[in-house]
């Protein structure tokens, strides 16, 4: 029996999947399956890509030097970061101070909002993930993602947040089963005046919870924090580094944040590595105090050199264009997928995050307390028969893609095919429910 003491977001008693290797966009099975990676966000480059193990073979043969210490290889990864991924965004970016994972970014960027502006309160959107560390926590308001126990017999137990938390309403940007009369962002953020008037910070993020933002949106949020005198935070931990088909999805809209946070991909899949980035008003707030925040494993030499590598990549195999094209390659493909089963809700998506939401229960009341493997895990299990890995976040009804951005067009469909084929159980459900339905 192992000792590991295993966790994890899914209901149910599935045993996890054994991996024991992987190469480029697959995962290698104990059982000797080779299935496609569809669900791993921190993967950019999928796994053991060339130019990474290089990077990390270097990297080895240096000393272990803490954040306190100034260390070469950390000075260029900064350079890099900003020279690269931030190109043309210079009249605002300031500096960028590295982390091991994103829960621990947003934390630091949160408390250190808190202290630029002696408030305590806090405001995220509704259904969103930050993390699960700290202040992180507090900002994760995604019923599931409590972060505390899921009692199997019901009733979850729940920690208490660390800061009061303040929530804004969410657009819907599906593609496929948005509401045929969804507001505009001015009548979301209607409110946004009073909810963040005593506010630190206004954290959000651009995937979780299948919520994915247009310019206008993001704009007027902007807005509205600034009037506040709330720091716009943008999470970038998932959407950051290229996923979103751009460096940042921030850079859809006009706006700029006061604070970007990076995570996941910033690694290239080779290393646990996040990031806090902030603006030029920021750096000047900062001058003549000193920000009493400190980790020792941060900025480690092998997650330096992981950055600096994966920005090469990205940059020298023009990997943002190709996110680009299959971006519409997903949506017609998806919107295919949708229209055919009628299990599936909505979908919503940018460049190689996408999600696909089933009929079903409501996700607000969704805590993971019961034994019972949701349809979505189900759906995921079945799609596994046709050769892909498919992510559901641990949700009772939502399934997510997320694919490394150096996916083919043809292991693309293959992914697809593999949902579609999955999403067969759900389609039984459903009718079945239906039925029971219509026979009350």
């Amino acid at each position: 029996m192992s000792k590991l003491l295993r966790t994890g977001l899914n209901a149910g008693d599935s045993a996890p999947l054994t991996v024991v290797g992987g190469e480029g966009v697959y995962f290698h099975l104990e059982d000797g399956r080779r299935l496609i990676d569809g669900s791993n966000t921190g993967g950019g480059l999928g796994h053991r890509h060339p130019a990474m193990v290089e990077a990390i073979r270097r990297a080895a043969d240096t000393p272990v030097v803490n954040e306190g210490w100034t260390w070469i290889g950390r000075e260029q990864a900064a350079d890099d970061l900003i020279r690269v991924a931030f190109e043309g965004e210079e009249d605002w970016v300031g500096a960028v101070r590295f982390c091991i994972s994103g829960s621990e970014a947003n934390d630091m960027a949160l408390s250190l909002c808190q202290a630029l502006t002696q408030r305590t309160a806090l405001a995220t959107r509704e259904r969103a993930y930050h993390g699960l560390v700290g202040l992180s926590r507090s900002m994760t308001v995604q019923p599931q993602w409590h972060g505390g126990l899921a009692v199997h017999a019901g009733g979850s137990q729940l920690p208490a947040a660390m800061a009061p938390v303040r929530i804004l309403s969410a657009p819907d940007g599906a593609i496929y089963g948005a509401p045929p009369n969804n507001p505009s962002a001015k009548q979301y953020l209607a409110d946004a005046a009073s909810t963040l008037a005593d506010t630190a910070a206004t954290i959000i993020d651009y995937t979780q919870g299948g919520i994915y933002y247009d310019a206008e949106y993001q704009d007027q949020l902007a807005l509205r924090a600034r009037e506040a005198g709330s720091i716009w935070i943008a999470d970038e931990v998932v959407t950051g580094a290229g996923r979103a088909g751009r460096w940042f999805a921030f850079q859809g809209a006009e706006s700029r944040p006061d604070i970007v946070t990076l995570g996941k991909s910033l690694g290239g899949g080779a290393a646990a590595v996040a990031a806090v980035v902030v603006s030029k008003a920021i750096v000047e707030q900062l001058r003549g105090k000193s920000w009493q925040n400190y980790g020792t494993l941060r900025g480690h030499p092998i997650s330096m050199a992981a950055i600096s590598a994966y920005l090469r990549v990205v940059a020298s195999e023009d990997i943002l264009s190709r996110v680009r094209q299959l971006e519409g390659l997903f949506a017609q493909r998806l919107l295919e997928i949708a229209r055919r089963h009628p299990s599936v809700k909505r979908v919503a998506g940018q460049g190689l995050h996408w999600t696909i939401e089933l009929h079903g229960p409501d996700w607000r009341t969704w805590r993971a307390d019961t034994l019972e493997d949701p349809v979505a895990s189900r759906v995921a299990l079945r799609a596994l028969e046709a050769g892909a890995v498919i992510g559901t976040s641990g949700e009772q009804t939502s399934l997510f893609l997320a694919p490394p951005l150096v996916i083919s067009a043809d292991e693309s469909h293959q992914l697809l095919d593999a949902l579609d084929h999955g999403l067969q159980i759900a389609d039984e459900e459903h009718d079945r429910n239906a039925a029971s339905s219509h026979g009350r």
